[in-house]
């Protein structure tokens, strides 16, 4: 089979790359996944735990809410303890933001025209000049200015894309362009039209997200028709997926998402069926223990489990490993697309876990070897 695929191929859309701490945003980046702590920001013991679980799913930006200045306080030790940049939401209070800037944000998440006056703006700008902090501006259906609902009578694409560029003006009137836009909203249609409108209206990298998407479930179905849909006409530098659950969920669903489409392979990769009274084992116990037990690999693997010989020798010649159910208890276990050995059913789960854990070790010191050579040869 070709591996050129162009039926396959996602054209992204030019956008200038902004700074977010270390982490590129924009440009030809990789697209990264974004989330939010909910523990009290004044409680850095247990923002930091959640921080941590939150970079252990391979968070590559996480955002503080600052309310107040018992969280700004808080703020410079939890960012000291972060592995990954830090962006401070920020709403009204513009001290706050400068609070934040100098405790260590890589980025702002503010409203320009929430902070107050030009004045007011320019004190955060200047703030965030010194810091070396990005901006996000974050537009939202939800509270857009009142002018604007005036104006249009209601939240609609062409009111949330003319509240950003106003938002935008305030920042470029001083000389500021370290930014990244959203215009969020809970509706899908409302959201995507949105987000494409101001996509042709300016060139920064864009935030994607279905604001108030709901719990995991409804919110990650929401989430991948609203942003799956944008990330495939190419629209989208960083994302996060909002959803009523632990942040770390957030991750899995945003990497879940980008995975689907080809434009990141972090972990493993699981093709699997639902099942039918075909099935040599439980295919559905047997992906969720799986899954749970295979997430602390990052390595790209794809692994195919599937109950029957109707689509598994298929299914499995496409992916690093495979099982497909047999008689008797007894599977067939692929490597690289191979038929390869049999197994038991009482084995089976730790040895595919095993043969994964193997096989990401194989990359990784490919990997490094390939690295080194590189390096020598320079």
């Amino acid at each position: 089979m070709s591996s050129i695929r162009p039926w396959r191929d996602i054209a992204r859309r030019k956008s200038r790359q902004i700074m977010v701490g270390a982490v590129p945003v924009g440009g030809d980046a990789p697209i990264t996944v974004q989330t939010m702590t909910n523990t009290p920001t004044s409680d850095a013991v247990a923002t930091i735990d959640q921080i941590r679980r939150c970079e252990e799913a391979g968070a590559d930006l996480i955002r503080v809410s600052c309310p107040d200045e018992a969280s700004t306080a808080a703020f410079g030790k939890i960012v000291k303890a972060a592995r990954v940049p830090l962006i401070a939401d920020i709403h009204f209070h513009y001290k706050r933001a400068l609070e934040a800037a100098d405790a260590g944000a890589a980025c702002l998440r503010i409203n320009p025209g929430n902070i107050g006056s030009s004045q007011r703006v320019a004190e955060v700008v200047r703030a965030a000049k010194a810091n070396g902090c990005a901006i996000r501006i974050g537009v939202n259906a939800g509270s857009l200015e009142k002018d604007l609902l005036e104006k249009y009578g209601e939240p609609c694409p062409e009111a949330l894309v003319e509240s950003a560029l106003d938002h935008i003006k305030l920042l470029q009137d001083h000389d500021f362009h370290e930014y990244k836009v959203a215009v969020k909203a809970s509706d899908v249609f409302l959201a995507v039209s949105a987000y494409m409108g101001l996509a042709e209206a300016v060139d920064c990298p864009l935030h994607l997200g279905i604001t108030e998407a709901g719990g995991l479930i409804g919110g990650t179905v929401k989430s991948s028709i609203g942003i799956g849909n944008l990330l495939w006409a190419g629209i989208g530098d960083t994302l996060r997926v909002s959803l009523s659950a632990e942040p770390e969920e957030e991750v899995r669903v945003g990497f879940e998402i980008l995975k689907a489409l080809g434009l990141r392979t972090r972990g493993v990769r699981v093709v699997s069926c639902p099942s039918c009274a075909r099935q040599g084992f439980d295919v559905i116990r047997t992906v969720e223990a799986l899954e749970k037990r295979l997430t602390h690999i990052k390595t790209p693997i794809s692994l195919s489990v599937l109950g029957c010989v109707v689509n598994g020798p298929g299914e499995a010649r496409e992916t690093d490993i495979g099982v497909t159910g047999g008689g008797n208890g007894k599977h067939m276990v692929y490597l690289s697309g191979v038929t390869d050995h049999h197994v038991q059913s009482a084995e089976m789960l730790d040895h595919i876990v095993a043969l994964v854990e193997a096989k990401a070790a194989e990359i990784e010191a490919a990997t490094s070897d390939a690295g080194k050579a590189t390096e020598a040869a320079e």
